[in-house]
């Protein structure tokens, strides 16, 4: 083994060690430099060249070559064992992804937010669960999970903003169209209290009904006092348009009852509407007294049955039954007494010239 050993020891160079490297050969000492030389024939039969593509590298090209390898593996050109599992993971964790976006793209936007949580731990809970069957490795497979979870949680946000905004969007549709219906109903040609209930309850229905998601606190509050302020308004001016409503009733039914129809009993019921709505009340109770007198809540409950009901609403069809009740009054006027007569069993009026003629006497 002796004779095997390639140990050397160098003798010293110099006294002066500090100027060692601007010294040349010839002021070291001989023996020094015959020693360094074999060192050099020892070092030279024992390593090997390193041969890349079929040419042997010298120092300096081996240099290089080492700076490429180092910087290959920095940037993880060259892969490793920890690569290679993320790399397979890479792909597994793709599908996950896809998996749950795909999920999460079939719910029919917007949706309580409850919704959206349940729908999104159902979507992730698969995925995970898809992930955990197909994954590689243990240590690295740790990184990869977070990774998903990471992604997935991105996703999610964007699914909350898009909640969000749908949300938005639908309860402002809703809030519109309710502030529409309201402002329809303040300006009813006839007047009527059950009416306007009713589609202020049927606003308020498909409002609480069809606006979902995290908008609908906001928009809710915002209806509550939309609603109080058009039912607010509709009854301070509700009684007032209605009383002049009836005034002109009166007046038109006067005319109708004593030349149209020329029906005593229907002017005579018109003219006492008309002084009680224009002469009593003034004389015993003022504007507002009216309201609450036993009296005008009698008429006011036969105008509404009469006005508005689940069966006939005199609103929409006041104009159209109008002009097909003067048709029927003018055809009876031109056509129906010449054919069959009158045949009237209460009192008309008979002007003095349809009388019985009688002989003029002196």
């Amino acid at each position: 083994m002796g004779d095997n050993s390639t140990a050397f020891s160098l003798p010293q160079p110099h006294l002066q060690r500090t100027k060692l490297c601007d010294m040349k050969d010839v002021e070291l000492d001989p023996s020094y430099v015959k020693k360094r030389e074999q060192l050099k024939e020892v070092v030279a039969s024992i390593i090997r060249p390193k041969i890349v593509q079929g040419k042997s590298l010298n120092g300096k090209e081996f240099v290089s070559f080492l700076e490429q390898i180092l910087d290959a593996l920095n940037k993880g050109e060259i892969p490793s064992t920890g690569s290679l599992v993320e790399v397979f993971n890479k792909g597994i964790l793709e599908r996950c992804l896809k998996l749950y976006s795909e999920m999460m793209a079939k719910l029919g936007l917007p949706l309580p937010e409850e919704s959206l949580q349940e729908a999104h731990e159902k979507s992730r809970g698969e995925a995970m669960e898809v992930f955990d069957k197909e994954h590689f490795g243990r240590h690295h497979a740790q990184k990869s999970v977070m990774q998903l979870d990471e992604e997935i949680q991105k996703v999610f946000k964007n699914v909350i903003l898009q909640n969000e905004y749908r949300s938005s969007k639908l309860c402002e549709a809703l809030y519109t169209r309710c502030e529409d219906i309201m402002d329809q109903l303040q300006v009813l040609r006839l007047p009527s209290m059950a009416k306007f209930n009713a589609g202020f309850l049927q606003c308020n229905q498909s409002f609480e009904h069809e606006c979902v998601g995290p908008s609908k606190e906001n928009y809710e509050q915002r209806m509550t006092k939309m609603l109080k302020k058009s039912r607010a308004l509709f009854i301070k001016e509700y009684n007032h348009r209605l009383f002049n409503w009836l005034v002109a009733f009166s007046l038109v039914m006067v005319v109708i009852g004593r030349f149209i129809i020329k029906f005593i009993l229907i002017e005579i019921g018109a003219w006492l509407l008309f002084i009680f709505l224009e002469t009593y009340t003034r004389m015993f109770w003022s504007a507002e007294s009216l309201y609450y007198n036993p009296v005008w809540h009698f008429i006011v409950a036969t105008w509404e049955t009469l006005v508005y009901s689940p069966i006939l609403d005199l609103d929409r069809w006041a104009i159209p039954l109008g002009v097909v009740l003067s048709c029927l009054i003018l055809y009876w006027r031109c056509y129906g007494k010449r054919k069959h007569g009158s045949r009237w069993l209460l009192p008309l009026y008979r002007s003095p010239k349809n009388g019985p003629s009688r002989a003029r006497t002196d």
